[in-house]
């Protein structure tokens, strides 16, 4: 029997994943594009990019591969894998039609903000922000959300791993004054996030709990600062989210 080299299986993974993320970023290649884009052998990108055909996870129009809806339906099933999360999707909708702005539902996966559920109004700001999107959780109110609500000592190793990836002028890069940040949010149960992601957008983000008292995600919402302001922003948009957080977290606790 042939031995296998330690670690070839994991790297043949790790090559299939590139493939996946170029065929994403290019909207669709051929063996070519693929293999200079990665610098790998034109045969090891066509062995992968068949393999996947012959799973259904790729279509092949004329010479070139795309990423198959069998994704879309893996990516539908994680979304709404949880009752929670089922539940939520009312709570945002209902925020967007109510506001005009946009709501969105985040969870924390890998260290990265997850969009989950997003609905704009009739007055929200369309951003290329799109469900499944990873956003960092420094910079976004959901995001800050979710950190300020977790165990101490888990946020504590998160913000060790986090790079404070800096994006707009007013983004936090100390990691002590976004500690001092989340410990306000903690005790107010809100936070905001005032364009420190995209510039001219501001949000309030609040975390939403499991009965077992984990953080299952947070919920925000969001338009542009020039709207986001005065009592409405600072008073009005918090309570509101926290009414639908608390009515969210009854659901789920009698679900």
């Amino acid at each position: 029997m042939a031995s296998v080299e330690p670690g070839s299986s994991v790297k043949s993974v790790d090559r299939l994943f590139e493939i996946i993320h170029v065929l994403d970023e290019l909207n669709g290649a051929r063996v070519t594009e693929v293999a200079t884009r990665l610098d790998m052998p034109k045969s090891t990108v066509h062995d992968h990019l068949s393999t996947m055909h012959q799973h259904e996870y790729v279509v092949k129009e004329g010479n070139e591969y795309y990423l198959s809806l069998q994704f879309l339906r893996l990516g539908e099933h994680a979304r709404w894998r949880k009752e929670a999360y089922r539940l939520t999707y009312d709570k945002v909708s209902r925020l967007a039609e109510r506001t005009g702005e946009r709501a969105q539902f985040i969870i924390e996966e890998h260290g990265k903000g997850v969009y989950v559920h997003r609905e704009t109004g009739e007055y929200g700001v369309k951003t290329n922000s799109d469900i499944g999107e990873r956003v960092p959780l420094h910079a976004t109110a959901a995001g800050k959300a979710i950190l300020s609500a977790l165990p101490v000592p888990y946020m504590e190793a998160l913000l060790a791993e986090l790079e404070l990836e800096q994006f707009t002028e007013y983004t936090v890069t100390d990691v002590d004054e976004l500690r001092t940040e989340l410990e306000v949010a903690r005790e107010q149960n809100y936070v905001f996030n005032e364009e420190e992601y995209t510039k001219g957008l501001t949000a309030v983000g609040v975390p939403v709990l499991e009965q077992s008292g984990a953080v299952l995600g947070a919920i925000s919402l969001s338009g542009p600062t020039y709207r986001m302001q005065g009592d409405w922003f600072t008073e009005e948009v918090p309570s509101m989210l926290l009414g639908t957080v608390n009515e969210l977290e009854l659901d789920i606790t009698f679900s």
